[in-house]
């Protein structure tokens, strides 16, 4: 295995923060924000409370913490990049990680756009977690994961596997794509830029963010956030945090951390490695008893320590 899991679990959440972060620092006058993490966070600690997916859950706790939060609130970018942790936790079922991703969607809307979305940049973030990601055949493979679709998303995506198989450079491909800030453009962007440099985080990311435009405008930086967090979600789980720069992780302000309910940097990477045990059988509850109702704890009162249960010929020998 070239990476372990748990660092592609964590390069996953780190990146996208990151791609959004590296948007939103060039221009400190913005108030304009993504916080993905709200929601993304509230549902790694529901996986890993409940050891699965519990839309009821997942809701409790977003009224829970968010009590004058509206569904409308929540940017379509913000609906897809909240359902990474459920990319994560099913990466080894392509069945399950269909069913799940569109199951998820349902607290917030159904949009087709947002659904061809959430499905193409899961299952591509899978195919990395599985390392069976190949460049040449990523997109003909996402596009047959999407299955019919009234959507313009295939297309954009056949542009995108066009552009790389000509070599076209970046300028070209902000030319094709970003002719309007379409949910649609923003998420082959996306895919240009990790596929474009598959190899290098640092590089696919400050691709991702780049405009030419001095004076961009508050709908850009809106894109280039969202262009940067899905690139960075992206290549951080096919590069893991062993690709990303050790002096970008300071780009993750503390304010930014609280504003995604979360205390401190540590605390991040804490729950990237607790949803890998839950996904990997070997999560001890009992070292956070705090956070399971009774009825829970006792379902795991008779399990040895470390015990291992996954999906036959996941867990194996390294």
């Amino acid at each position: 295995m070239r990476y372990s899991v748990v660092s592609r679990f964590r390069g996953t959440l780190l990146g996208a923060i990151l791609g959004e972060s590296l948007a939103s620092n060039r221009e400190t006058k913005s108030e304009s924000c993504l916080h993905f993490g709200k929601m993304a966070i509230l549902g790694t600690k529901s996986l890993i409370t409940l050891g699965r997916l519990d839309l009821n859950d997942w809701i409790a706790l977003q009224h829970k913490e968010y009590p004058h939060l509206d569904a409308t609130d929540i940017s379509s970018i913000e609906v897809i990049l909240a359902t990474l942790p459920v990319a994560l936790f099913f990466h080894d079922n392509t069945i399950k990680l269909r069913q799940n991703l569109l199951r998820v969607l349902q607290i917030w809307e159904d949009d087709p756009v947002v659904r061809d979305g959430t499905l193409a940049i899961g299952y591509a973030i899978a195919q990395s977690l599985n390392e069976k990601l190949h460049p040449l055949t990523l997109i003909p493979q996402t596009i047959s994961f999407l299955g019919e679709t009234p959507t313009s998303v295939p297309q954009q995506l056949l542009k995108v596997h066009a552009l790389l198989t000509q070599g076209s450079g970046l300028e070209r491909a902000q030319a094709e794509l970003n002719r309007e800030e379409k949910l649609s453009n923003i998420i082959a962007m996306a895919f240009y830029c990790f596929l474009s440099t598959l190899e290098d985080f640092r590089l696919a990311v400050l691709r991702a963010t780049h405009s030419s435009n001095s004076q961009v405008q508050e709908t850009t930086r809106l894109s280039l956030q969202a262009t940067g967090a899905i690139t960075g979600a992206l290549s951080g789980a096919y590069n893991s945090t062993e690709g990303i720069p050790v002096n970008w992780w300071g780009l993750v302000s503390q304010a930014n951390l609280t504003t995604r309910g979360l205390t401190n940097f540590s605390q991040m990477l804490e729950l990237a490695d607790a949803l890998l045990a839950v996904w990997s059988g070997v999560y001890d509850f009992t070292l956070n008893p705090s956070e399971l109702k009774e009825d829970r704890c006792a379902i795991f009162l008779d399990v040895a320590p470390l015990s291992v249960y996954a999906a036959p010929r996941v867990i194996r020998s390294r």
